[in-house]
This record gives structure tokens, C-alpha cells and sequence, in this order.
């Protein structure tokens, strides 16, 4: 076909050109693409306001970069770096698609992408953005260096699909014409990792990292240790992570990060505006640790190395004052390396566990955490004890979790304990699709695509206050994950649903039209080298 449609299309160009019209960027080997609306986003902007001629990246597009946040009054230097990074970030993605230099500079000047800092509109918040399209530029506008970075997210979900493949492609590049006003209805937006059943390598989690960044997810949760293995050095104990860190699950070749590897995972979060939430899991889920040491078991004896995939059978000995010391260690190593506000330390099914310890293990541990500078996370068990002032319980029990269990959370939260949903048979990214999946668990239930999506973190939870809601978290776990292409496939499509509940307004929340939009999105996972499952659900384009 494209053999007949090349020559009338010659013809079509050149009856124009001698009728005198001019033809502006018409080039008969790359017919004009579709502009994408500025409606179809994921996560869905707060407001959209279409119309007007779009703009269009050409050889001439500059990056115009401007921290100065209105006549100075920012954060100074800093603040312009960062702009500048963002602008290099984007120009990193924009060159191998497109072909053009795409200079970033911070000569002023109103054509090309603008990408400035202003102080001016506090409705933006600390992530907010603006994004105005014309005919001469793209701007966006927002308060702090994280906004910008979102909203250049969004201008890369505006461009065509292609322009995320690693080599040069025909374009034109279009941008819609119009207004986008974005502000998320959340602060925490998260993504959790585990690296503790199967060890993912740095590049590994950069990878995932990136992808979060598409979605505006901000924060990136990794759980390092568990029973199957200790996935961070402690220099104060080192076996934990040469001995701990040497298997996983199914008894391959496990690993771990040094100090120094983790430092640049989590640099390398911050400059996609991630922070990372460290877990070290206890008092159970500790084999690792208890075969590294023998002396922090209650008998003195270590246990063997464990590879397998059950739960709940180690703890740490309680009533040992070395355990504590070996606690005030690890979240002493483990916050230096930390520049975020929080540290989770696990407290889930801590079955070989008394409650009585349990309860006296937290009321020892969580004034270590705050004394390290940093604030107490944990799994919604954390409520069975007494959460400290300022602590966030992230809550992954099921639509039909005991009433008695969600009641104690609900108490807990409107006693002031923030929470984190991350209901399991919503949004658990390792629960299989359906009972083919070939990757992944069914504890939880089958978690099709439109269940993933179809509720409220608003009112999930009867009799928790709205304002004790502070975001939601989608976790990937990985006894049945060992590549990167195995969490793509359990990750994709449902992640940007969950990224869409955390930022978008409630009153956007619609499946029918989120399915549409969803489906927008499958050939820039292409471009990107995504494996994804393709739900029978979504309306996904012919390949």
C-alpha cells in the first residue's frame, strides 16, 4: 500500500506548490502524526484547558532554562542548577529521537521550551506545574525544581510515542495547543521494590526508577532485608550482608549494595525526584540476619541460609540488649546514607512474635529511628502497637480484612498515625492478573487492570479521617521476579493506575475514560523497550 500512496501524495504537494500555497514543515516521506490532546495524560491533570495551534519541535527548538525564580528571590544558584539539569535531562531525551542539537541555555527569549521557576504562584505547591503550548513555545512553569521535572514528564506524554526510541526517528514533533494547571492530591506517591527475595543489580533499579519518573511517582521504596537475604552493608556488622546477601530465592547467587552503590541509587533517585524509603524488616522476617550472627539468636545458635518463600517463622530475640545495639547500628549506617524524611522497619507478620514482645520490640525501637533524625515507617501492624508521634503505617490488608484489623488502624489514624494504602488485592503489583499469569502470587486474588484502578484511597478505609490519607504505595515483590523484564510485565499496566490515584483529583477518576488513555500509552512502552501484559480489559491499539 505504502507503495501507491507515495507517488499521490508527491502529486498532492506539488499541485499545492504551484497554486502558490506554502507548505511549512511538509515533507512527503513522513506524513504529519496525530497531536496527542493534553487530556489523554497519565496520571490525568487536574486541569485542561485545549485550544490554540500547537507548537512544534524543529532543528531551530532551543531549551531556554531560567531559575532566577522572578528577580531572584529563590533559592539562588542552587535553584538554577537544578533547572539547568532538568533542561539537560530533557534534552537528553528529546536528541536521539529527533535528531536535533536541542542546545539548553539560559538566554532569555520567548520561543522554544521554556522551563522556569517562579515564586509568584504559591497554588502550585512543591510539585505543581504549568504547561502552556503555542505556536511559538512550550513553557512550563512551576514553584520548585520538582514541578518542572513533572511537567516535563507531561510534555513527554504530549509528544508522539517515537520520541522515546533511542534513534532517530522522522518526526514532526507536535505539542497541543493549550493550558495544563497540575497539582497532585497527594504528597506520597510510591513504588515499592523488593530487592530482599531476589537481588536486582543498580542498573536494575535506575531502570525502574525511570519509569516511576514517567508516572510522577516520588518516592521509591526498597526493602532490603528479609529472610532470604541482606541486601545493604553494615559496616559495624559485615557478615550481614556477605553472608546474608549470598543467596536468594531458589538458591541462586544473591548480592548486595555497598555503602557507595546505594548512595548512587538513591542520587540517582533524587534527580528523577524520588526519595527512597529504606526497610529493614523486623523483628521478623530477620532469617538473614539471624544466620549471619549467632549471637543475636535467643539460643546462641544461627540457622541455616533460607531460600524458600514461606513467612513468619524467625524473629529477633527481644529480650537480648544486644539486639538493640545491633538495631542502633544498622539504623545508624542506614540513615547517614539517607537524605529522605523516613526509614520503614517492616513489623509485618511477625508470627514467631508475642505480641507482648512485639510491643515492647517497637516502644524500644521506633525512639532509634527518630534519634537517627529520621521518622518512623511501618507495615499497618505497627498500629497493633503504639506508633510514634509523626509515623506513617502503610496499610496492605485486603477489601475483606477483619473488621476488628481495620478498626485498629482507623484508630491509630485518627489518633494522628498517617497512612499508606497499599491494599494487597488492589494494588499489590506481584498478585497474578489472572489465574494464567505465568509470573507472580494469588494470596491476595486475581488483580485485573480495572480492579487495580477502580477505587478511592479517599474512602477505602471507613472511619479514617481524609486527612490521615497521605498517599499510596503500589509494592512489587519478588518471589517469583528475577529480571527486569519480569517486573515490567507485573508492574505494567497497573502502575500508572496506582501513580494515577496518588496525583490525580478524585473527580477524575473514571475507568471508561482511564482505559482509553491507558491505552495511549502501549506504544510508548514499545518505544521504551516495556514488556507489558495486554489486558483484555483496555482498548490497546493494533500492533
Amino acid at each position: 500500500m505504502r507503495q501507491h500512496r507515495t507517488p499521490r501524495l508527491l502529486g498532492t504537494l506539488l499541485l499545492v506548490a504551484a497554486a502558490g500555497i506554502s507548505v511549512v514543515g511538509a515533507a512527503p516521506s513522513a506524513p504529519d502524526r496525530t497531536v496527542t490532546p493534553l487530556s489523554r495524560v497519565v496520571p490525568a491533570p487536574a486541569s485542561v484547558d485545549p485550544g490554540g495551534s500547537p507548537y512544534r519541535i524543529t532543528s531551530g527548538t532551543r531549551i531556554r532554562v531560567d531559575g532566577s525564580g522572578d528577580s531572584g528571590d529563590s533559592g539562588g544558584s542552587g535553584d538554577a542548577a537544578e533547572v539547568r539539569r532538568i533542561g539537560s535531562y530533557l534534552a537528553g531525551v528529546l536528541r536521539p529521537s529527533t535528531g536535533y542539537r536541542l542546545p539548553v541555555t539560559d538566554d532569555p527569549g520567548g520561543d522554544g521550551i521554556r522551563l522556569r521557576l517562579t515564586r509568584k504562584d504559591a497554588g502550585l505547591g512543591a510539585e505543581g506545574y504549568r504547561l502552556k503550548s503555542g505556536k511559538d513555545a512550550v513553557t512550563i512553569t512551576a514553584r520548585e525544581p520538582a514541578g518542572l521535572f513533572h511537567g516535563v514528564q507531561t510534555l513527554r506524554q504530549l509528544l508522539p510515542a517515537a520520541v522515546e526510541k533511542d534513534s532517530e526517528q522522522p518526526g514532526p514533533w507536535p505539542v497541543a495547543g493549550g493550558t495544563i494547571t497540575d497539582t497532585p492530591r497527594y504528597g506520597y506517591r510510591g513504588a515499592m521494590l523488593d530487592v530482599s527475595r531476589h537481588f536486582f543489580t543498580v542498573d536494575q533499579v535506575k531502570r525502574y526508577i525511570d519509569q516511576l519518573a514517567l508516572y510522577k511517582i516520588n518516592t521509591l521504596h526498597l526493602h532490603l532485608s528479609d529472610d532470604q537475604g541482606w541486601r545493604i552493608a553494615v559496616d559495624s556488622w559485615p557478615r550481614l550482608a556477605t553472608y546474608g546477601g549470598s543467596t536468594q530465592v531458589g538458591g541462586g547467587t544473591g548480592g548486595f549494595y555497598t555503602k557507595a552503590q546505594y548512595k548512587d541509587i538513591v542520587r540517582y533517585a533524587s534527580s528523577r525526584q524520588l526519595q527512597v524509603v529504606p526497610e529493614i524488616d523486623m523483628p521478623g522476617h530477620t532469617n538473614a540476619a539471624l544466620a549471619s550472627y549467632a549471637e543475636l539468636n535467643c539460643d546462641g545458635v544461627a540457622p541455616p541460609l533460607y531460600t524458600g518463600t514461606e513467612v513468619g517463622f524467625s524473629s529477633l530475640c527481644v529480650d537480648k540488649p544486644l539486639t538493640y545495639d545491633f538495631v542502633d547500628d544498622v539504623i545508624r549506617e542506614l540513615a547517614a546514607l539517607t537524605p529522605g524524611k523516613y526509614l520503614h522497619i517492616g513489623g509485618d507478620e511477625a508470627h514467631s512474635t508475642s505480641h507482648e514482645d512485639y510491643v515492647a520490640f517497637m516502644k524500644k525501637v521506633q525512639p532509634v529511628v527518630a534519634k537517627y533524625g529520621k521518622t518512623v515507617m511501618g507495615w499497618h501492624q505497627l498500629t497493633g502497637a503504639t506508633p510514634a508521634k509523626g509515623a506513617l503505617a502503610q496499610y496492605w490488608g485486603l477489601d475483606g480484612t477483619s473488621a476488628a484489623e481495620k478498626e485498629q488502624v482507623a484508630a491509630a489514624a485518627r489518633g494522628g498515625t498517617g497512612l499508606i494504602l497499599s491494599p494487597a488485592d488492589r494494588v499489590y503489583l506481584d498478585m497474578k492478573y489472572t489465574a494464567d499469569t505465568p509470573l507472580g502470587l494469588d494470596w491476595a486474588g486475581l488483580v485485573e487492570v480495572r480492579r487495580s484502578y477502580d477505587w478511592d484511597p479517599g474512602n477505602y478505609l471507613a472511619g479514617v479521617p481524609g486527612s490521615a490519607v497521605r498517599g499510596v504505595e503500589a509494592p512489587l515483590w519478588t518471589e517469583t521476579l528475577s529480571t527486569s523484564a519480569n517486573i515490567e510485565y507485573m508492574a505494567f499496566p497497573r502502575l500508572p493506575g496506582v501513580a494515577e490515584l496518588g496525583w490525580s483529583p478524585a473527580s477524575t477518576h473514571d475507568w471508561d475514560g482511564y482505559k482509553v488513555r491507558l491505552a495511549a500509552q502501549a506504544p510508548r512502552w514499545d518505544a521504551l523497550g516495556i514488556g507489558y501484559y495486554r489486558s483484555p480489559q483496555v482498548p490497546w491499539p493494533a500492533r
